[in-house]
């Protein structure tokens, strides 16, 4: 921990800040690692160290928090031992469970964390996520950009932005029924109003845990909610005024849904004003089925773990591609740390019947 706390607050702002390689670069993306996030994490890690990403984003969902994760207590059909553990124990322990499984494997790399509906079930609070997280929620390149837009703004937030070369990733929380709310609307049009006037900004990157309304995972968005519906077609609409009027590239990246899909706002609901938009929910969380009118494909996968590589090339646009994981990878992973039958399990049970 030690040494990663001191990468996080020096080494990594090269890495994560306003100047980037000059030439192609990568960074990686997922969500949504409860349920088996301890045995498919640590392959994603290696995964992403070896693609040479400069970080990783985890859009939400660490541990389940209303029930218990099955890396943490195993299927009883598995037979394997374990501590016995109540429920009070395990939500004291998750959020530790997640840092020690799921961050370490990262070594020295970056890595970002935005916050996930799950982080948000009682006992969990936003506050306590500030809290548990600041070391991250505070890393030097985010503290050097808030301060950098309001010298005045010496507090952590759930959602953030950062500039690396000519692209602005930018981190929203909807992991609530109240939000997006005004304050972080105000930040955010803030932000978009000080990228469409940039010439330095490129590129707009944006992730957050629940889908914009109006995805092909409608069902399991922010048109889940009023608020969600309304605040998420004005993000949705500031973005598109960049990519249409200002000349911005724009990408949206989403979890929640527990699978992988692209092209997701080719939908009726958003007919001649479609924004490049993913959906990777594939970091461990129990597997969902693909909305009915969704058929699989390279496109659509379920039933997989992996995470989206984004190689940025010299002019700021962004080609993604999704690395699935094997079973073989999960085990190569794990060697030594998970029992093989967990690990099995994981990767052929963990999912909706």
């Amino acid at each position: 921990m030690k040494s990663l706390l001191s990468f996080l607050l020096l080494s990594c702002l090269p890495a994560c800040g306003q100047d980037s390689s000059g030439g192609t670069w990568k960074f990686a993306v997922s969500g949504d690692s409860r349920n088996c996030g301890d045995v498919v994490m640590p392959a994603i890690a290696s995964g992403v160290l070896q693609n040479h990403a400069e970080f990783y984003w985890h859009l939400g969902d660490f541990r389940a928090i209303y029930t218990f994760d099955e890396d943490m207590v195993p299927p009883k059909e598995l037979n394997l031992p374990s501590k016995p553990l109540n429920i009070s124990g395990y939500q004291q322990g998750a959020w530790p469970d997640f840092i020690a499984h799921q961050l370490t494997p990262f070594g020295d790399l970056p890595v970002l964390l935005s916050i996930g509906n799950h982080e948000t079930i009682s006992p969990m609070t936003r506050d306590r996520y500030l809290t548990q997280f600041a070391d991250w929620l505070g890393a030097a390149p985010l503290r050097t950009q808030r301060l950098a837009d309001d010298p005045q703004d010496h507090a952590l937030h759930t959602y953030f932005h950062w500039v690396k070369g000519n692209v602005d990733f930018i981190a929203l929380d909807n992991a609530s029924s109240d939000q997006f709310d005004s304050e972080q609307l105000k930040w955010f049009h803030s932000v978009m109003d000080r990228d469409e006037a940039s010439s330095q900004v490129r590129t707009i990157v944006v992730g957050m845990h629940a889908a914009l309304p109006g995805s092909v995972g409608f069902s399991h968005s922010m048109s889940d909610w009023a608020q969600g519906e309304k605040s998420g077609r004005d993000v949705y609409s500031a973005l598109w005024h960049a990519q249409d009027a200002a000349h911005k590239r724009v990408y949206v990246l989403a979890s929640h849904s527990h699978f992988y899909m692209e092209d997701v706002f080719q939908t009726g609901y958003w007919k001649g004003k479609v924004l490049p938009g993913w959906i990777v929910g594939t970091a461990g969380a129990v597997r969902y089925r693909l909305p009915p009118v969704v058929n699989p494909s390279p496109s659509a996968r379920p039933d997989v773990y992996g995470y989206l590589v984004g190689t940025v090339a010299p002019d700021a646009s962004i080609a993604f591609s999704f690395q699935q994981l094997s079973v073989d990878d999960l085990l190569a992973a794990n060697q030594g740390k998970m029992p093989a039958a967990l690990v099995q399990w994981c990767y052929d049970n963990n999912k909706q019947k």
